[in-house]
């Protein structure tokens, strides 16, 4: 058989070698550093066998795929082992990796807690010693069922059971264990390949997400090629953790989550109000610059709407369900595209018309369980910074281009500079024609070109409506935000029988770009206080400026000052409270003032102000307005 390499040269083996022996057939190095390997696309363990001509990629441990596998790995046959080895009586149910690691859902007897953890780690640590070979075996229903029957593992006969499939079960087994799991794999191919790990933290969770169903035993950890990267990833963790936007935001007072109206809905404070209204006006300042028209749409619409429009097919499971109203079916909006659609088809639109863009401030709402609500990164209602954008396939392009530049001139606003973009092609199930995917495809690729930006292809990985470009931003302290998203879509056109009259006077279907630029206006201000660590640059500070006078003397000179400062567009806080000045400094620089400006007697005298910062950096006295000029000039900038 003809073995394709990804540098294209071609491999001839005889039919059932393995990913081991095509690695033996490239050189010793890679074979010393194989650990799983990719056969047409799919990921497969090095020992099983290839039966015909296909493309063959080794996977390493040093990359993104091999990292995975080695989590995996960790996870389903080394914290798995453990467990069983310090708690006999445990029951196992799933393992799956997650972002930068994994976890592991266990049944005890004995409560586990975060004190268990080191007792969990050393036994960890103690199995990759022994560098046990992974074996793997295929077994049918009946057999793979009574292998775990012996064990006792209920969940892996539930999972068994409930399978689709009849045959080819993957168990997996330590060499040194008398220990087996039930993985779709690939797995190392020995424990000496295993990197550093790290268990960080125990919490509940039902089996299968369901609240009816009992509760198990989650534990997480994380896993990396080395202790360097494990200690790097160890110290953004503890960063995260003082950045958390929860605990700020309820230091500073900008949101909260009221469990007395339900979780994952928001309410937003003055201040966070304040930072929000920032945001808005300049998203909608830099839309009507480009050319964008703004829209108001419903909250809820017939159900029909969503049958039309497919989201009932797809998304149903993260939709509230229809409310009854005179013997008619209404739902909550889970996306405005619909919305945008029907003001599309309110009249005939010409070419002429085109491009059509449409933006909107529009709130969503999605069913989503309880236990995936996470402070304002995850809720059940959230306003979409949502456009939409109706044009010709010749158009595709320009619009493409226009939309990118948009998107980095405003992330860089908010001072994020460094960005990964994915280009996702034709997925497998695909509406619309070759021929048009291929030149939507190609309109992003020269749009991407043509900014200088570097991207990564996701090949398979576009929806089913159409090709996209995904752009994840990188925080102040390295981590990675999937942020902006542009979407080309051949399906809602069709499915709405949505037309423009061409210059040849035919009927034609416009192409609809759906795009977000931060994404949802919750989820992007929890970053921001994240990425700030709650010190927000000037134009979006809650309170830009203090007024703090020393004493009561100082009082109709410190109104006046605030006065001024309010006239002129500040965000400005005055503090007439009975404390002495120290305190006063120390209270609004924990709430992360940029400016407080310090009012005595020598200040009232000369008509002047005293200007210190959050930094602590004292500025000295200044005229007002020399001031007023320093903080425009810096805003504007």
């Amino acid at each position: 058989m003809k073995i394709t390499l990804p540098d294209e040269s071609i491999k001839e083996l005889p039919k059932g070698a393995t990913g081991l022996d095509v690695a033996l057939s490239i050189g010793p190095g890679l074979t010393k550093s194989a650990i799983a390997v990719n056969i047409d696309g799919v990921q497969r363990d090095l020992s099983d066998p290839i039966n015909g001509d296909c493309s063959v990629s080794i996977i390493t441990v040093d990359s993104d795929e091999g990292l995975e596998v080695m989590r995996h790995t960790i996870a389903a046959q080394v914290l798995a082992l453990a467990i069983k080895n310090i708690y006999p009586d445990a029951k196992l149910a799933i393992g799956p990796t997650i972002e930068n690691g994994f976890y592991y859902d266990f049944l005890t007897k004995s409560a586990i807690s975060t004190d268990d953890l080191p007792e969990i780690e050393e036994e960890m640590k103690r199995i990759i010693k022994e560098e046990s070979e992974i074996k793997k075996s295929y077994h049918n229903e009946k057999n793979a069922i009574a292998q775990f029957e012996r064990k006792s593992e209920d969940y892996k006969i539930k999972i068994i059971r409930e399978s689709e499939q009849s045959d080819d079960f993957q168990i997996y087994s330590n060499e040194d264990a008398d220990f087996i799991d039930l993985c779709r794999g690939p797995h190392l191919p020995s424990l000496s390949h295993a990197g550093a790990f790290k268990l960080t933290k125990v919490s509940g969770a039902y089996w299968k997400g369901d609240s009816n169903n009992e509760m198990l035993t989650r534990i997480y950890g994380t896993a990396w090629r080395n202790k360097k990267e494990l200690d790097q990833y160890m110290t953004q963790l503890e960063e995260a953790e003082k950045r958390d936007h929860r605990r700020i935001g309820k230091d500073l007072d900008l949101f909260s989550i009221q469990e007395d109206a339900g979780g994952g809905l928001v309410f937003w404070h003055p201040n966070g109000a304040r930072i929000r209204n920032a945001i808005e006006k300049y998203w909608k300042e830099e839309h009507d610059k480009a050319g964008y028209e703004l829209l108001y749409t419903p909250h809820i619409a017939l159900d029909t709407l969503w049958q039309t429009s497919g989201h009932t097919d797809f998304y149903e499971e993260s939709m509230y369900k229809p409310i009854d109203d005179e013997n008619q079916s209404y739902r909550l909006k889970p996306m405005n595209c619909p919305f945008h659609v029907l003001i599309y088809k309110d009249k005939l639109r010409s070419y002429r018309d085109l491009p059509i863009r449409w933006a909107e401030l529009g709130t969503v709402y999605r069913h989503e369980m309880t236990g995936a609500l996470h402070g304002l990164m995850r809720v059940r209602g959230f306003t979409q910074d949502d456009s939409h954008i109706f044009c010709s396939e010749e158009q595709i392009e320009q619009e493409i281009s226009e939309i990118l530049g948009l998107a980095i001139n405003m992330l860089n606003k908010f001072t994020f500079k460094e960005f990964e973009i994915h280009l996702a092609t034709r997925p497998e199930k695909y509406v619309g024609s070759e021929e048009i995917w291929d030149k939507a495809t190609e309109a992003l690729i020269k749009a991407l070109d043509e900014k200088g930006l570097n991207y990564e292809l996701d090949e398979g990985g576009g929806a089913f409506y159409g090709p996209k470009i995904d752009i994840k931003i990188k925080d102040a302290i390295g981590r990675l935000w999937q942020c902006s998203t542009i979407q080309l879509d051949f399906n809602l056109p069709e499915r709405f029988d949505m037309r423009y009259i061409g210059n040849d006077g035919k009927k034609y279907y416009p192409i609809m770009i759906h795009r977000a630029l931060l994404g949802s206006v919750e989820r992007f201000f929890g970053i921001l206080v994240e990425h700030f660590a709650g010190k927000f640059p000037l134009w979006l500070a809650p309170i830009q400026v203090s007024v703090l006078p020393i004493n009561e003397k100082q009082h109709d000179y410190a109104r006046s000052v605030h006065e001024i400062m309010k006239k002129n567009g500040l965000r400005v806080e005055i503090d007439l409270r009975n404390e002495k000045i120290g305190s006063k400094i120390r209270d609004h620089t924990l709430n992360k003032v940029p400016y407080m400006i310090v009012l005595g007697d020598r200040e009232v005298c000369d008509q002047e102000i005293t200007i210190r910062t959050q930094k602590g950096d004292d500025l000295g006295n200044m005229k007002m307005k020399d001031f007023l000029e320093t903080v425009a000039e810096e805003i504007k900038n």
